[in-house]
């Protein structure tokens, strides 16, 4: 029994290596020069060749896979950092500080990101044969950003992804569909809670997603805490207890 074991994990194993190194042959190839490209609606593709210094931004409900290099996330008081072996979900827009860590010439950073819809997480969690209420999640589910193993099945269904770059006849077939497949296994692995409160939520609890939207409807107006907590019925130090969840 042991001996079988080992031989399934040793195969994983050289799965796992397999994948990982066509999809650094197949983003390199499609990404000669350093930059950014989206091949296909929602989907992205990245090329660094020098480490990059912090760069602020807002993140947005996708995940994304490194193929080579790492990079490192602030969102708050809370750093990720992550390589080959990891995945980021991130189920809500926030502001962060990201950079790159790890890239040269010899070996570049070399990334892809997909962008999650929550209809579309929605329409995945119905097929999956589960209603909204039973899928709710729990206040610990409510992060804006985790970190993640990547395993031999969901990295597969990356790979299978990026191999449409070459088959442009068959995108708009097997596009929707792995896309499907790799919501659904992100649904069913270690951060379901999360993507499962993105269909549901939009990604916010509704106290958040209503000040949100307050703000990007005044981002060019001078806005107060105290009276946006008062608006939403909060008191102040309610409210940074909510926001600081996410």
């Amino acid at each position: 029994m042991n001996v079988m074991i080992r031989q399934q994990t040793d195969r994983e194993a050289e799965r796992l290596q397999a994948d990982r190194e066509e999809l650094v042959e197949r983003i390199g190839r499609a990404m000669r020069e350093d930059g950014t490209t989206q091949p296909f609606q929602g989907f992205h593709l990245y090329r660094r060749s020098s480490p990059l210094e912090l760069l602020h931004g807002v993140s947005e409900p996708s995940v994304a896979v490194i193929a080579q290099g790492s990079k490192e996330v602030l969102l708050g008081e809370n750093r990720y950092r992550y390589g080959p072996s990891q995945y980021l979900l991130a189920t809500v827009e926030l502001p962060t500080i990201r950079r790159v860590l790890e890239a040269s010439k010899e070996r570049p950073y070399l990334s892809l990101r997909l962008e999650l819809a929550p209809t579309l997480v929605g329409s995945v969690m119905l097929e999956a044969g589960h209603s909204s209420h039973s899928w709710l999640p729990g206040r610990a589910d409510v992060r804006g950003i985790d970190v993640s193993l990547l395993d031999a099945n969901l990295l597969d269904a990356f790979v299978r992804l990026v191999r449409l770059l070459d088959s442009p006849a068959e995108t708009p077939v097997l596009l929707p569909l792995i896309t499907r497949e790799i919501i659904y296994r992100l649904l069913v692995g270690e951060q379901g809670g999360r993507l499962r409160h993105l269909a549901i939520l939009g990604g916010y609890t509704p106290h958040i997603a209503r000040a949100v939207a307050r703000l990007r409807q005044d981002f060019d107006q001078p806005l107060r805490i105290e009276r946006l907590a008062r608006e939403l019925g909060m008191s102040v130090s309610g409210f940074h207890h909510h926001f600081k969840a996410v």
